[in-house]
């Protein structure tokens, strides 16, 4: 197993949030986007992952923003990806 697989698996587990819907969008943009993401972007989805699950779940309603633009940027991006 490369480096790379092994930190996707460990960020699969990140994912896994308790709460369905969350547990799908975050998972969604791993499994479609990570291969492609630049390190840069690659961070801020780590850091993304550090976040409490009800902040992170108020971002993706739109009813408050993580306060970080990156993060909030990349809270749109994930929100997008159609299903």
């Amino acid at each position: 197993m490369t480096d790379d697989e092994a930190e996707r698996k460990a960020l699969a587990w990140q994912c896994r949030r308790g709460m369905r819907e969350l547990d799908q969008l975050l998972e969604r943009y791993l499994d479609r986007c990570w291969p492609a993401l630049s390190e840069p972007t690659r961070d801020n989805f780590r850091r993304l992952l550090a976040c409490e699950d009800d902040k992170l779940w108020r971002a993706f309603l739109g009813q408050e923003p993580l306060g970080d633009a990156a993060l909030d940027d990349l809270v749109h991006t994930i929100a997008r990806l159609p299903h």
